[in-house]
């Protein structure tokens, strides 16, 4: 079956859907994206994603010409129509086409598309052996000039940390603030565990505030697991006992090896594959 993709209330086949060359989220990266999950033919966290959704629109004053119900309902359809049980929701708000120049008044026909398809990060063996990341030279941005909480389609800034971590033959880059604290990786959040108590940076790290990472914190809090959002450093990362990374896509995956250092014991730990079974077991539940 064809794919369709949802764009501003009609569905097209993949073949046929398009938007205008003149549109500034393509132009200028002007615009919003969400990235959601596919379970058993349920959207996982839908109404999180949407919230967040806004919250980001809402940052660039962007106005959605949608209700949160009405976006989420057609989230919805656009799976059904998809006939896709397990995979992946792309959720795209544009500032939609207009004139050149950077000015958003320039736009008015703000474009709304959903894409369901399906993604695969990492190999399966590297849910159970792990993945090696490296610190990258591209830190996060300055908080204080684009807010990493905003999940903006320009995605320049992980890329070339990407780009990075690839030229080093590693599947994720570790990414570091303007203060040279940890922040998170380019795709996915940061956690590590130091004598059974599990860290992750705070939101004032630079961080997205992901709705996976959040999901971990509180089966971790459910398990009697001590959460700490605190500042960390490289020195932090290379003495942990554990590391693992936690994303939408990702969903929660081990780091056994980090700039050359062996974590811990060179393989997943007990914590890490705890939080993992819990969390594949609530996500297909």
């Amino acid at each position: 079956m064809a794919a369709k993709i949802y764009i501003n209330g009609k569905m097209y086949d993949k073949a046929d859907a398009k938007i205008s060359v003149y549109d500034h989220g393509l132009l200028y990266g002007d615009g919003v994206f969400e990235g959601l999950r596919i379970y058993g033919g349920k959207v996982f966290k839908l109404k999180e994603h949407v919230r967040r959704l806004y919250s980001s629109a809402r940052a660039i004053k962007l106005e959605i010409p949608m209700s949160q119900g009405q976006v989420a309902e057609a989230v919805e359809m656009t799976v059904k129509a998809n006939e896709k049980r397990d995979g992946y929701i792309r959720l795209i708000v544009t500032r939609g086409a207009g004139y050149l120049g950077l000015d958003p008044r320039k736009s008015t026909n703000p474009q709304v598309i959903i894409i369901v398809d399906d993604i695969t990060l990492y190999p399966p063996e590297l849910y159970e052996n792990g993945i090696e990341i490296v610190t990258v030279s591209t830190i996060r941005n300055h908080p204080a000039a684009l807010s990493p909480r905003i999940k903006s389609l320009n995605y320049l800034n992980n890329i070339l940390a990407q780009m990075e971590a690839v030229q080093s033959g590693c599947f994720e880059a570790l990414m570091l603030n303007h203060k040279g604290e940890v922040s998170e990786g380019t795709a996915d959040n940061f956690f590590l565990v130091k004598d059974g108590v599990v860290r992750t940076p705070p939101i004032d790290a630079g961080i997205l505030e992901g709705i996976t990472r959040d999901t971990v914190i509180e089966l971790a809090k459910s398990a009697k697991i001590e959460v700490q959002e605190i500042a960390l450093t490289r020195f932090d990362v290379f003495a942990a006992d554990e590391c693992f990374l936690t994303g939408t896509a990702a969903e929660v995956v081990p780091v056994v090896k980090c700039d050359g250092r062996v974590i811990g014991t060179g393989k997943p730990g007990p914590i890490t594959k705890q939080l993992r079974e819990q969390f594949y077991s609530l996500a297909r539940s």
